[in-house]
């Protein structure tokens, strides 16, 4: 068996960035390496420890035993220089480096853009790449560092970090409630043109609550259904139905009085804006300063 002489963290880290993302392609892409040399150094580390670290068959990258051994003892080690190494150069070097946000389609255009170009300005040595979706990602499988999410998490083992509240509001279109007729109790909601947004947990049952009043669960029944924020606001503006939005997306339609809100004295359950980190211990000097800078922005841009 062949013996390593020395220590190639390179190959360490690369080794341990294949085995967070579950294959050779999605660590390629989140470390910004070409497929085939990732593949050549995991090779010759293997070679040099004399022992298979994965089982490679055409659809899977898998640890072997001698590989989640590496991994469990390495891994933790591997977050820990990095961490020492950043607080060493912390307040010395620019931060520097690739970026890549994911978020929704509407809040990268309404908010997230314009606070990644102050960032930016910030520090020019942080190239940033927004990822713009409507559905949730696969944030190891795309190399993403960061993912701001709007609503509730649904799986609690994620690592979020709270950034601020939005409240949401029930609106429809002047020329829709003129037709219909405007809600005066949360059970009359039954009784309207709902449009579902697919995106949520519970897109047809809602509760309202009101001081001093019992919460009111509504289940409504929908004839259209989108899973788009962007579409849905479309939909409520030509008159097509009444549903609900956020507050950031539906000021605009509100001020200029294409929207309306409806049982304004009820207050639907707050949301929360999230940053969602991928799996892992470290968490770059890069992504920390957006974070922080970002909770900052969404603050002053509420008032």
């Amino acid at each position: 068996m062949n013996k390593p002489t020395t220590l190639d963290l390179n190959a360490l880290q690369i080794f341990a960035a294949v085995a967070e993302a579950g294959g050779f392609t999605a660590a390629a892409l989140r470390l910004g390496m070409a497929k085939g040399q990732l593949s050549l150094q995991v090779r010759r580390l293997e070679a040099r420890l004399g022992t298979a670290l994965f089982t490679r068959t055409t659809r899977q990258v898998a640890l072997t035993a001698a590989g989640q051994s590496l991994f469990e003892e390495c891994g933790p080690l591997l977050d820990q220089l990095r961490e020492a190494v950043e607080r060493a150069s912390a307040g010395e070097a620019e931060l520097a480096g690739l970026l890549r946000i994911s978020t929704s389609v509407d809040h990268a255009a309404q908010s997230l853009a314009p606070a990644v170009a102050h960032f930016s300005a910030q520090h020019p040595g942080v190239q940033v790449e927004i990822r713009s979706s409507d559905k949730v990602v696969d944030m190891v499988k795309e190399g993403i560092d960061l993912s701001i999410r709007l609503g509730w998490l649904r799986d609690s083992s994620q690592r979020a970090l709270y950034l601020r509240a939005f409240d949401q509001y029930i609106v429809a279109a002047p020329t829709y409630l003129r037709r219909k007729g405007m809600p005066m109790r949360p059970t009359d909601l039954a009784e309207h043109e709902w449009i579902a947004l697919t995106l949520l947990p519970t897109p047809l049952t809602w509760t309202l609550e009101q001081e001093g009043v019992e919460p009111a669960t509504v289940q409504v029944s929908a004839r259209l259904k989108v899973d788009s924020p962007a579409a849905l606001r479309a939909l409520l503006v030509e008159g097509a139905g009444i549903s609900v939005l956020d507050e950031r997306s539906v000021m605009p339609e509100l001020a200029a009085g294409r929207l309306q809100r409806v049982l304004e004295g009820w207050q639907l359950k707050r949301g929360g804006i999230h940053a969602v980190l991928p799996p892992g211990r470290h968490v770059p000097a890069r992504v920390r300063a957006f974070i922080d800078f970002y909770r900052n922005w969404l603050g002053v841009a509420r008032g």
